[in-house]
């Protein structure tokens, strides 16, 4: 009974994502889909909060948690009482700040080259880098994954804070190496060219090669990353967002922010908290969602993606006369008006943009 359900449940998620591509009228390998990405859930109240609003209110549609964290237990108490949400773990390896430190969640002494003389974890990737052994990151990493599932949040993916796990040839193959042994997609892009090959030349010199790995075990794999730091206020993030998106290749991207308030505790911890506030504004606003729309994007999220994996395979094996598409038409009509639109339990329909839940 149980198989049946879940048999069901993945043949109804790949129904919506037809019914997404029949509506915009382009077949599937033209259309631009977006994960919606917030990062550094659980690294303070602030963060939780922000996060939950532009989860519930806005169109952010996936989260990460910084599971060595001081709040990881309030945000894990909410994935775990909505189970319907995107999370992953956000691997760290490191603490950037100066005054807000945490440690590993492994025990110290089994991973003594991931810690200062302090005990808290390093500061920087370059120290990470130099310092780390790789069976002591494995260690530090199981440990975290699976401190996020004993919490009982229902995992879809993992990332890694600041790049940390993409500065090192041995991590970058463990990191993907977790991806399969937990059966969980990781983020990485297809082909690291440009400024991204520039900044992780390891991805660059490696990747191709365990993408080929992850696709060999059925895990997706993104096509483009953008993130953006720079801009201070609301008006000039927002442009530059919009820009960047404008211009967004066809395939699955993400776009990675970060919603949090900016009040005392978090202007303690960062001088970035006016970014982190501005970008929680941005996606909670209709106009930017309406905007988003017109362009044509639909928001997915990584289980989502991961049934997007699996039909593109099946279009690639699909033999006959007629593409995959064809029959999804010939099988009838497909959804129903309120398809589409995001939803979120206990909140009002956020605005209306091509949401594939």
């Amino acid at each position: 009974m149980k198989l049946r359900w879940v048999m069901a449940s993945w043949v109804v998620g790949l129904w919506a994502l037809c019914t997404v591509w029949l509506r915009a009228g382009e077949p599937p390998e033209q259309s631009r889909w977006l994960i919606l990405h917030a990062d550094d859930a659980g690294m303070c109240h602030s963060a939780n909060m922000g996060t939950i609003k532009a989860m519930e209110d806005g169109i952010v549609s996936s989260a990460s948690i910084m599971v060595p964290c001081p709040w990881f237990v309030e945000f894990a108490e909410y994935a775990r009482a909505h189970p319907e949400g995107d999370y992953g773990i956000h691997l760290t390896l490191n603490c950037e700040w100066k005054r807000y430190r945490w440690g590993p969640v492994a025990p110290q002494d089994k991973v003594p080259s991931l810690v200062d003389e302090q005990g808290y974890l390093w500061k920087s990737v370059r120290q990470v880098a130099k310092h780390a052994r790789v069976e002591e990151v494995g260690i530090e990493l199981r440990a975290q994954i699976d401190r996020a599932r004993q919490f009982g949040i229902p995992l879809s993916h993992l990332d890694t804070h600041m790049g940390a796990l993409v500065s090192r040839p041995d991590l970058l193959e463990l990191y993907v190496r977790l991806g399969i042994q937990y059966d969980l997609p990781v983020l990485i892009i297809r082909r690291a060219t440009g400024p991204a090959a520039r900044e992780y030349p390891v991805l660059a010199e490696r990747g191709a090669a365990l993408v080929k790995l992850l696709e060999q075990h059925g895990l997706p794999v993104l096509d483009n990353l953008v993130q953006f730091y720079g801009g201070e206020g609301y008006v000039e993030r927002r442009k530059t967002y919009l820009q960047a998106l404008a211009g967004l290749p066809p395939g699955v991207s993400q776009l990675i922010v970060h919603c949090d308030y900016d009040n005392q505790e978090l202007r303690a911890i960062t001088e970035s908290a006016a970014r982190r506030d501005a970008d929680r504004r941005i996606f909670t606003d209709p106009k930017v969602a309406a905007e988003i729309e017109r362009m044509g994007i639909t928001i997915i999220n990584w289980k989502k993606f991961r049934q997007l994996a699996a039909l593109r395979a099946a279009q690639r094996r699909a033999a006959g006369p007629r593409p995959l598409r064809d029959e999804w038409v010939a099988a009838g009509s497909l959804g129903s008006a309120n398809q589409g639109t995001q939803r979120t339990p206990g909140s009002r329909p956020s605005a209306r943009i091509p949401v594939a839940w």
